[in-house]
């Protein structure tokens, strides 16, 4: 009797403090007011509290995919523009066609001179009605195979973005990051993972992170490499850099010459590029922008040989 009723007071304690736990949605702050809060509920919350960051990143995600979406639909769009032109036309001449035959079996018991020119024409007329037919044929064709290499192009920078996301799960969030933007995939690496101050020496934690980069991306040899440097607006002389436009091509030239050299991804792949503090993806008025804005973006790129050619061809 003495444990049933310990029993249903514990229960009551527990149900208690359950009652007292801040509540609030994704998105907004959380209480400032402090409040006890048992062990197992708090690891809940802060369970709860990554789901809802993991959702944002998610949603970001999503906004860019459905941006590099409406650009290919637009593409898309045009072409279909154009089909539907020319069938309107294939059924213009359809119509004169039929009209011309029709005056030839007319006039086909008249003078044979004028008969004949009418032979020509409807002759000429079925000529070009053939070519139209076959244009269109043509156009429909590179618009399917415009639409099947689009596709493709997708499922690889989603595979791609995948494979590299699970890779570097072994990394923080401030160092590293992994998204995909204009059908593009970023891998953003800190400087505080990648570099010392002033310095285009790779460090120990940036290596190891580049040496997991490096082997999944020798798997994918369809894709571009391109290495883009970034500083915040801190000017900055050395007797090695000028400036943090030299730095920031120094260090991305780092990373390629590591991934060229050490890890033999081939250099017709990488391009190596760097943006100074031209391109702050943050405000540098705060040690936090300043340092969100000190970064190397790797920006990986479906090759694009095939549109290419479709586009050409047509």
């Amino acid at each position: 009797m003495k444990s049933l009723n310990f029993s249903i007071s514990l229960i009551l304690i527990v149900l208690f403090s359950f009652s007292c736990t801040p509540i609030y949605k994704c998105g907004q702050p959380k209480p400032q007011k402090k409040l006890f809060i048992p062990k197992i509920f708090q690891v809940v919350i802060d369970e709860r509290d990554s789901l809802c960051s993991s959702l944002a990143d998610c949603e970001s995600e999503v906004s860019g995919l459905k941006a590099n979406t409406t650009l290919l639909y637009s593409t898309l769009a045009t072409r279909e523009r154009e089909i539907s032109g020319l069938k309107q036309d294939t059924i213009i001449q359809n119509k004169k066609y039929a009209k011309l035959a029709k005056q030839f079996n007319e006039l086909s018991n008249q003078n044979l001179s004028q008969a004949e020119q009418f032979g020509v024409a409807l002759k000429n007329k079925s000529n070009e009605l053939i070519d139209k037919e076959k244009l269109l044929l043509d156009r429909e064709k590179s618009l399917n195979d415009m639409k099947k290499v689009i596709a493709r192009q997708d499922s690889i920078t989603n595979r791609l973005n995948n494979t590299l996301r699970n890779a570097l799960l072994g990394f923080k969030s401030d160092e590293l990051s992994v998204e995909i933007k204009n059908g593009n995939v970023y891998v953003s690496m800190s400087d505080k993972l990648l570099f010392k101050s002033g310095s285009a020496a790779i460090e120990k934690g940036g290596l190891e992170a580049i040496k997991v980069f490096a082997s999944v991306i020798s798997k994918n040899t369809d894709i571009d490499i391109l290495v883009e440097g970034h500083t915040d607006n801190i000017p900055i002389k050395t007797t090695v850099y000028t400036d943090n436009w030299d730095l920031s091509v120094a260090r991305a030239t780092s990373i390629v010459r590591k991934l060229t050299e050490e890890y033999k991804i081939l250099p017709t792949r990488l391009t190596a590029s760097g943006k100074g503090e031209f391109s702050p993806r943050a405000l540098n008025s705060t040690p936090e922008g300043r340092a969100s804005n000190r970064r190397t973006e790797i920006i990986l790129s479906p090759k694009l040989d095939e549109i290419m050619k479709l586009l050409k061809k047509n």
